[in-house]
């Protein structure tokens, strides 16, 4: 079965495999586990950031960052696509006293001026921007890239109106890797970071938050809070460093895979696909008459092979990944051909 349905269901490789399992540890929550103080500090490098905290899941990392960043009762600026927003329960609002405040940017990449109209005057009945929260990529428009310049512009005004700055870079490196640019330089100026190592980077678990050294404080105290402390750990914290060391870069590998599926798929009737808009690994077909709704194609798929989930009544979202080869994507594409006759 050749799975599409996310970056997420990568398996360990046999090399990753043997690194979990010739890891040294420790106990965690005294802060003793030498490979997960490995991989922290390998992560703080990476993101240019002073520290590092491991964590067990992307959500309780964004949960954790705008925790530490904004007070109960203010606001959280997001777009309305964003994964913080749809994906992650609530978190901001039923643990942390958070509202969302949304905005429509385009391709889930607000514009400064959205987020500057969203900030309410300083009015005492009048909930309070906490900080501003950005995804990177987009998962929900496509795997869109935040573009540099209009990232950089959002920080100015950030900065002009004393609000911190979150990032979701839940798939950070897929944009660094497609920019050329690394995470570091992509990121800097933004508060706090946080990374997923379970998506395209081949991990079977784990995220990463990043900050300052004060912020990582506050980071670790509110991970015990939401039961997040873990102890001989290190066994998960060396698949991480091993997708560190391994993966980043072959991420140009999903991308060229993403690409070339779409250029296949734009061609078959009923299938609308952009390939100028597949940026990295993930990208939306919609389909229209004579082809299927989503749902029946991806019974079609299923029976020829291929996994993947309807996103909505005529949408499907495609992911690119380690686990899906070239000749995998070519089998996928002979599958889709027959999927929509």
């Amino acid at each position: 079965m050749i799975d599409l349905r996310s970056d997420t269901v990568t398996r360990p490789g046999a090399a990753m495999r043997q690194a979990m399992a010739a890891a040294e540890v420790g106990d965690d929550v005294y802060a003793e586990d030498p490979t997960v103080n490995r991989l922290q500090e390998m992560a703080a490098d990476l993101l240019g950031r002073e520290a590092a905290l491991f964590v067990p899941t992307g959500s309780m990392g964004n949960a954790i960052c705008l925790g530490a960043l904004a007070r109960p009762g203010s606001e959280v600026i997001c777009d309305r696509q964003s994964h913080v927003y749809n994906y992650e329960m609530a978190s901001m609002s039923a643990i942390f006293g958070l509202l969302p405040r949304l905005v429509d940017g385009p391709q889930g990449a607000p514009l400064p001026e959205q987020l500057e109209a969203a900030i309410h005057p300083p009015i005492y009945y009048l909930a309070q921007a906490g900080c501003i929260s950005l995804e990177n990529t987009a998962n929900v428009a496509g795997g869109r890239i935040f573009p540099v310049e209009r990232l950089k512009a959002v920080i100015a005004l950030a900065k002009k109106r004393g609000l911190p700055v979150h990032l979701d870079g839940a798939r950070i490196f897929n944009s660094a890797v497609a920019l050329g640019i690394p995470a570091a330089g992509l990121t800097a100026g933004i508060d706090c970071v946080m990374f997923c190592l379970s998506k395209g980077l081949g991990a079977p678990v784990g995220s990463l938050v990043t900050g300052s050294k004060e912020f990582i404080r506050e980071a670790h105290r509110l991970r015990k809070l939401l039961g997040g402390g873990m102890r001989q750990v290190g066994i998960l914290a060396a698949a991480g460093i091993y997708a560190l060391e391994h993966n980043i870069e072959r991420l140009a590998e999903d991308h060229a895979n993403a690409r070339k599926l779409a250029n296949a798929l734009c061609t078959m009737p009923g299938l609308e696909v952009d390939p100028a808009a597949v940026e990295t690994n993930i990208f939306m077909v919609r389909t229209k008459n004579p082809a299927p709704d989503a749902k029946e194609l991806c019974r079609r798929l299923a029976g020829l092979g291929v996994r993947v989930d309807p996103m909505g009544e005529n949408l499907t979202r495609l992911v690119t990944h380690l686990d899906a080869t070239g000749a995998q994507i070519d089998r996928a594409i002979d599958a889709f051909a027959e999927a929509v006759k």
